[in-house]
């Protein structure tokens, strides 16, 4: 067994041993249902600071952000404005959902919607949109540790048998502990996944010589267009240092291949609105019940989120991704001579996911300590996603389904009993798939964020819309599940099983699933709820919700005039940061082709690009956490409506 292989067992027994204290301490913290599902109502300020970007921020960021940098190039690494945009739902909708859950001791989103709604079916749609993102979710993070398990140990522990051991200590101590061990853990993980990332990067960079080598390789490879997966743009750029354009009319109708590259401005920006659905997906709704307060929300949303990943990524991962082509990764650039040196073997066949291990791979003989610990980072990642999805969906099948049709009656240790239940299901599900079906896995895996990006309309209507009734967000939140499933290569393997082929690709016309979605959920709520405000008691009972919230967070005076400049700072930044405006990053700053003399700051225009605008992201998240309020404490004390915090979701008072 060689020194690596050794220090990587010593660093994840460590980090084992870490986890499951935390799962037994907070199992014995657990008295009632609420402190197992929602810690109490008592998360700590940072606690959920870092456990929320632990949460937002997973093992894809760690592994296969940086993998699908080096394939697509700059063009994908708009991809890592998620960085503000996931965090940008928590600023719309978090707070004021903290706000609900406090005054009337919701313990999920299902019991806050459907009484808000009157209905039964939401509660339903609620549910199993967070299983339909959990378990997919979840079983590509399992996947994902035991490939990397398996390439770290040189084949040592197979892949299957890696995930399904990892696996078992991620559900003992998310079963034990529930959302309190979840967040303990997070917290050391999102440290480990911040620092592995930085590691990884300064790696990266030692490899191609620095800096200054570094952007003189990347000057080499924009002179010579056709390098590459996606060869030139329409404008004749190299891809890896352009987006192709606004949008592609033609493509994925007829399922035509895209000119020059996928991420066009339009795909950009629908591909944001996909991850957005990460802090919008029902399990987030559970953090934001789970917090003693609202002062949490602004540090994690604009400085550790926006500020602090969002440097590490805008810096450590183009370091990674980019400088892979440089480094021997790239066969094209090799053969041209333009390799900085030839430490990772040849990526170019769809082998990206393989990126991350074979960089931590390069100082095996070296520092073999240095692979353990980078190894646990990437664990850590890769789980700190999935507890808590875990977590979260066994409460909501407890107290959606059996407390709600089953057991209305149930007792505190009767719901902690069945949420265990409920995780042990997720994770068994999402091992069964990840192990038997790889393929599967992968299809589902497209659909997670976007379905919780359809949690949107239901959102907006509990926290600000009014007019949105009942009939809208219900049928248009099914609407919006299904324009994703058939925008998607899960879809087509349906509708292929029915003998039908449909004439359009994933993601048509360089749209996003996500984008698909909301155009039909927005196209069947807009329009029922319109039909519906005749119901002047439904209306009557929703402003009850709203009345509150306006007595509770309203703006002063002198804030509301901010409003119009809120709107458009908002709108602006999305437009030219990560929307069809971003085309203009492509030159602004130097011409890919015009060497580091020409380019303004010594590195790729569209890199300057990104940068820029992701300070003024920055800049755009504090303005409206805190100078709009949007994530600072209620104006007025919050008081709760039930003795019991947790145990009873009632409707407000007559």
């Amino acid at each position: 067994m060689s020194a690596k292989v050794v220090w990587l067992f010593i660093f994840v027994a460590l980090y084992w041993s870490y986890c499951i204290f935390w799962g037994i301490k907070s199992a014995m913290a657990a008295k009632t249902a609420s402190d197992y599902f929602i810690a109490g109502r008592r998360l700590s300020m940072w606690v959920f600071v870092l456990a929320a970007t632990a949460t937002s921020f997973s093992g894809w960021t760690f592994m296969g952000h940086p993998g699908l940098v080096y394939r697509d190039g700059f063009q994908y690494a708009y991809a890592s404005f998620y960085t503000i945009t996931i965090p940008f739902t928590g600023v719309l909708f978090l707070k004021r959902q903290w706000m609900l859950g406090k005054r009337f001791g919701y313990v999920t989103p299902g019991e806050m919607l459907s009484d808000y709604f009157q209905g039964d079916a939401i509660r339903i749609l609620v549910v199993m949109v967070a299983l339909l993102f959990s378990i997919p979710y979840l079983g590509v993070q399992l996947g994902a540790s035991g490939f990397l398990f398996n390439v770290l140990t040189d084949d040592l522990v197979s892949v299957n048998t890696g995930m399904w051991v990892l696996s078992a200590v991620v559900f003992i101590y998310v079963a034990s502990g529930g959302l309190r061990a979840v967040a303990y853990v997070d917290t050391l993980q999102c440290i480990l996944l911040a620092m592995g990332i930085v590691i990884i990067g300064l790696i990266a960079l030692n490899l191609a010589g620095g800096w200054g080598a570094l952007n003189e390789g990347f000057a080499k490879m924009g002179a010579n267009p056709e390098l590459g997966k996606w060869g030139a743009t329409a404008a004749g750029h190299n891809a890896y240092f352009a987006i192709p354009g606004v949008i592609q009319w033609t493509a994925g109708l007829g399922k035509e291949t895209p000119v020059g590259g996928l991420w066009t401005g339009i795909m950009v920006l629908t591909y944001m609105f996909a991850l957005m659905g990460i802090q919008s997906a029902p399990a987030f709704t559970m953090w934001a019940f789970g917090n003693n307060s609202p002062k949490p929300f602004a540090p994690q949303q604009v400085w550790a989120s926006s500020f602090g990943i969002g440097g590490i990524l805008f810096f450590f991962t183009a370091f990674q991704g980019m400088g892979a082509h440089l480094l021997g990764a790239n066969s094209a650039v090799t053969k041209a001579g333009l390799a900085l040196n030839n430490a990772l073997p040849d990526l170019i066949a769809n082998k990206q996911g393989g990126l991350v291990p074979h960089y931590i791979n390069t100082i095996g003989d070296s520092m073999p300590w240095l692979v353990g610990l980078l190894a646990v980072c990437a664990l850590a990642a890769m789980q700190s996603t999935g507890a808590a999805y875990m977590s979260t969906a066994g409460g909501m099948l407890t107290r959606d389904l059996y407390k709600r049709y089953l057991n209305p009656t149930a007792s505190h240790k009767t719901q902690k009993l069945f949420g265990r239940i409920g995780v042990g299901f997720i994770v068994l599900a999402a091992l069964v798939v990840a192990t038997f079906s790889r393929d599967a896995l992968v299809l589902l895996g497209g659909l997670a964020v976007a379905f919780g990006f359809q949690m949107w309309p239901s959102l907006a209507a509990v926290t600000w819309f009014p007019w949105i009734t009942r009939q809208g967000a219900t049928w248009g939140l099914a609407a919006g599940l299904l324009g994703v499933i058939f925008t998607e290569k899960f879809g087509a393997s349906i509708a292929g099983v029915v003998g039908i082929d449909l004439p359009w690709g994933r993601w048509p016309l360089t749209i996003h699933s996500a984008g698909w979605g909301m155009i039909l959920n927005l196209a069947v709520c807009l329009p029922l709820s319109a039909m519906a405000q005749k119901d002047t008691e439904a209306r009557k009972h929703r402003m009850k919700y709203h009345d509150f919230l306006r007595e509770h967070a309203s703006l002063s005076a002198d804030k509301k005039k901010l409003i119009p400049l809120a709107w458009i700072i908002t709108l602006a930044w999305m437009f030219f940061g990560i929307g069809p405006g971003a085309v203009i990053g492509n030159t602004i700053f130097g011409a890919p082709n015009a060497g580091v003399e020409g380019w303004t700051f010594g590195i790729p225009s569209i890199w300057a690009w990104q940068i820029l605008f992701w300070g003024l992201g920055i800049g755009m998240m504090w303005f409206l956490a805190y100078k709009m309020e949007m994530s600072t404490m209620p104006s007025k004390e919050v008081a709760a409506l039930v003795d019991d915090i947790g145990d009873v979701a009632v409707a407000p008072k007559q």
